[in-house]
């Protein structure tokens, strides 16, 4: 399956998959506000022995199929996600 994949001009390491070049319709408007403009990265061809850096190939697929694209979210910062132990 061929993916395309688009990059956050607002928000560090957010991505989009969609299975159709420059077509957004799928994503939500909230979703598009929150990435900003989406910038183009590039074009994927995936398979379910294909090995994704960040995210699970099956995952991505089955998100691209039943909803038309894939959010591929910033990882958490463990500094951000300590409870009550924060930094002093």
């Amino acid at each position: 399956m061929k993916c395309f994949i688009y990059k956050s001009s607002k928000k560090d390491q957010l991505y989009i998959y969609l299975p159709e070049k420059d077509n957004f319709e799928a994503v939500p408007p909230i979703l598009m506000e929150t990435m900003g403009n989406a910038e183009f990265v590039m074009e994927l061809e995936l398979s379910p022995e294909r090995k994704l850096a960040r995210a699970r190939t099956d995952e991505v697929i089955a998100g691209l199929e039943e909803k038309g694209f894939y959010l591929q979210m910033p990882p958490k910062d463990p500094l951000l996600d300590m409870r009550g132990g924060g930094l002093q």
